[in-house]
């Protein structure tokens, strides 16, 4: 996801026991570079993205998890998957622009 949105940022804490999912949307994603091929290395995140309300929800997007997350066989063998967690951590410029339009317009969520 942060090649193609450079204003997302990760949380690159140092990786603990938790393994990341993936929603329904992202799933088959790499965390890191989006491809959809060779999935190889199992993603696991921190302790404190894992924490309450936030556990087992999508790394990307913040949904509810359906599958687990891998890394794919090009970022494994870069050794991106030892950067640290890949949960983004931030909103982003498109989804915030999204939801102050709306709320603009008047429109409500459903």
């Amino acid at each position: 996801m942060s090649k193609h949105h450079p204003d997302l940022i990760m949380c690159r804490r140092q990786s603990g026991t938790a393994i990341g999912r993936l929603c329904e949307k992202c799933d088959g994603k790499c965390p890191v570079c989006d491809s959809y091929v060779r999935p190889e290395t199992l993603v696991r995140i921190c302790d404190e993205c894992n924490f309450g309300t936030y556990g087992g929800r999508c790394i990307i997007c913040g949904a509810p998890g359906i599958s687990d997350a891998y890394y794919c066989a090009e970022c494994t063998r870069l050794e991106k998957d030892r950067d640290g967690c890949p949960k983004i951590v931030n909103l982003g410029a498109s989804r915030t622009d999204l939801f102050y339009e709306r709320r603009r317009l008047g429109f409500k969520k459903g």
